[in-house]
């Protein structure tokens, strides 16, 4: 099985990942494996070629022979599992105007955090869908929060309260 954790640059994807422990950067490997087309000039950004990234997340899914974690805002994309981080569009802003993101890469992505961009992709490709609001939590909060999911998930039982549209900024 493979598990995403995903969500809108700037909502926590690689800091909580970071505590976990063993999940794979999915940016990194398209970066580092070559497994993009171009660059979009506009965006300052790699345009992955997904069919290579789905070959290759597939091909290192059968190298391990079990569960794969990988995170990036593109991994609900190629997993049977989502977990969708939120963050509320103005706290995003913040976060993304101190990382040095051009203005328009900060509107584009508010924009698609308040309507719910990623978890509606999510929950049209992915089996199983969880949301976690990162709004008010801590790193280690949303990497405890995850990780709860990902045992439930390894005994196959269901987890309350991280329902896909649990969370809505409008």
């Amino acid at each position: 099985m493979i598990i995403g954790i995903t969500g809108t640059p700037g909502t926590g994807k690689t800091s909580a990942s970071a505590l976990l422990g063993g999940v794979l950067d999915l940016n990194e490997i398209i970066r580092e494996e070559g497994l993009y087309s171009g660059v979009d000039g506009e965006r300052g950004s790699l345009i992955a070629d997904m069919d290579m990234v789905y070959d290759r997340i597939c091909e290192i899914a059968e190298e391990r022979g079990r569960d794969l974690i990988i995170e990036g805002h593109l991994s609900h994309h190629f997993s049977d599992v989502a977990i969708v981080l939120r963050l509320s569009p103005d706290e995003l802003e913040g976060r993304l105007r101190r990382r040095g993101y051009p203005l328009a890469k900060v509107r584009e992505n508010v924009e698609a955090e308040a309507v719910d961009v990623i978890l509606i992709e999510a929950v049209e490709w992915c089996d199983k869908v969880y949301e976690i609001d990162t709004t008010c939590k801590t790193v280690e909060g949303v990497a405890d929060a995850i990780q709860e999911i990902l045992d439930a998930t390894d005994r196959g039982i269901e987890v309350d309260g991280y329902e896909p549209g649990s969370v809505d900024w409008m």
